[in-house]
Parts: C-alpha cells; sequence; structure tokens
C-alpha cells in the first residue's frame, strides 16, 4: 500500500473499537488510507494487531494498538485517554467491536444476554462518553450496527439482533444532543459480509447470498468505504441516521 494523494482525513486522530481483524481492521486500514492517524483497541486477536498497525504506518501515519475488553468500562476509558496523550484527538471514534451470539434463544444464559449488552450497547456509551470530552466541532460518532436489527430475515439471531438494535436508539438521541455542538452521529448496519466469523464460502453462505438483492457478500473494505465517507467531510450534514451495506438483504 502507498499513501493516496488525496487524504481527507489529514490531521484528524481516529479511535477503532475491536480494529485488529475483519470489518474492523478494514475501518483501520482505510481511515489511514485517509490521512488519519488511527489507534484500534483488540482483546483475543493481538497475533495480528502488529500487522494492522505496520500497514497504517506504511500510509504515512501514526498508529497505536491497545489491548481492551469492550465489555470494561475502564479499560475502553482508559484506551481513550491514551489515544488523547499519544495521537491527540480522537476526533472520529467507530464502536466496532462485537461478538457473535447466534443460536436458539431458548439455550441463552442471563450472562450471555450481559456479555452482549454489555459489548454492544454499553461500550457505544461509554465510549462515545469519553470521547467527545476531547471532540469538537467536526468530531463524529460512528457505530457499526447488523442489518439483522432492520429486519429479522434468518433465525437464531434474537441475541445479536435485540443488542446491536440498541445502537439505533443510542445514534439517534445522541445526534440531537451533540448536533448543537457540531459533532455528528451515525450507524453503519453490516449486512453479510465476508470475514472469518462469516466466511463467503462457509457452510450458510449460499442462503445467505440468497437473501440479498445483488446475489452476494460485502466485503469488509465496502463496509470501510461508508464508514470513511462518514467520517470525511462528505459526512458532515450526515447524522442521526443509518446506513445499510446489505447488498440489498434488506430491500
Amino acid at each position: 500500500m502507498t499513501p493516496s494523494s488525496i487524504r481527507p482525513l489529514e490531521g484528524r486522530t481516529a479511535l477503532v473499537t475491536g480494529g485488529s481483524r475483519g470489518i474492523g481492521a478494514a475501518i483501520v486500514r482505510r481511515l489511514a488510507a485517509d490521512g488519519a492517524d488511527v489507534a484500534f483497541t483488540h482483546t483475543r486477536s493481538g497475533e495480528h494487531a502488529p500487522a494492522v498497525v505496520r500497514d497504517a504506518e506504511a500510509l504515512g501515519v501514526r498508529a497505536l494498538a491497545i489491548r481492551a475488553d469492550s465489555a470494561d468500562p475502564e479499560a475502553l476509558r482508559s484506551a481513550v485517554d491514551l489515544v488523547h496523550e499519544r495521537l491527540g484527538g480522537p476526533h472520529i471514534l467507530v464502536g466496532n467491536a462485537g461478538v457473535a451470539p447466534f443460536g436458539p434463544f431458548e439455550e441463552f444464559t442471563v450472562a450471555d444476554f450481559d456479555r452482549a449488552i454489555a459489548v454492544h450497547a454499553r461500550a457505544a456509551f461509554v465510549a462515545a462518553q469519553a470521547a467527545v470530552r476531547y471532540m469538537g466541532p467536526g468530531g463524529r460518532i460512528i457505530g457499526v450496527g447488523t442489518n439483522l436489527s432492520e429486519r429479522a430475515s434468518v433465525p437464531e439471531t434474537v441475541l445479536y439482533s435485540t443488542s446491536k438494535s440498541a445502537l439505533l436508539g443510542l445514534t439517534r438521541s445522541l445526534a440531537r444532543e451533540l448536533g448543537p455542538r457540531g459533532i455528528t452521529v451515525n450507524l453503519v448496519h453490516p449486512g453479510s459480509t465476508d470475514t472469518d466469523m462469516n466466511p463467503a464460502d462457509g457452510p450458510d453462505a449460499e442462503a445467505e447470498r440468497a437473501l440479498t438483492a445483488l446475489g452476494r457478500y460485502c466485503s469488509p473494505e465496502d463496509v470501510a468505504a461508508s464508514v470513511a465517507h462518514l467520517a470525511g467531510p462528505g459526512g458532515r450534514n450526515i447524522t442521526g441516521t443509518s446506513i445499510l451495506v446489505d447488498a440489498g438483504a434488506n430491500a
């Protein structure tokens, strides 16, 4: 990879939670390509983090990997403070960290429910609360949800959909509250995306493709492109809304 001649995010710092693999890593790389200094959190994927840092630095920006569990509020707050100390900002916060609790709803425990809510809903609230202390006009908060929040197209997604759906309310209400400060808040809803969690050659892939209008999976880079648009100049008047990146699955 080589630095782009067009760097719309130069001079800005982004923090991406859950940024060492899959969609999160693609977002880190895209924001770096657009000129932002980038930091990202990771938990059990530490072996992938150094490669993401190297890729970002090869694009001429500063990069920082932080080991922090999004279910731990203090760890999240500390991560935001560390980004501010080391890189400045953050001017852009992308809440991507997630878990994948799929299965029959009767088999889930209260602990499973609490974990999903903590990683998806509480983490988004805590990280935003910590980050806005350092944001001025032009700040961006972008969540990564799921198209399953808006349409239950497949079974055994109750806990995943429920915990991710909280991001809809957070996005809309926070956009109203932070709008007067010039900070936008938006949500990107990926559909079936080719990651290690849901590979495009997996056992359910053909059934998932059949649900889409375009007959194909999305790539992590597809999702990252929408995040980058919202983070950049083109997103300055987009707030309080969600964008589907799902090949038309919810059409």
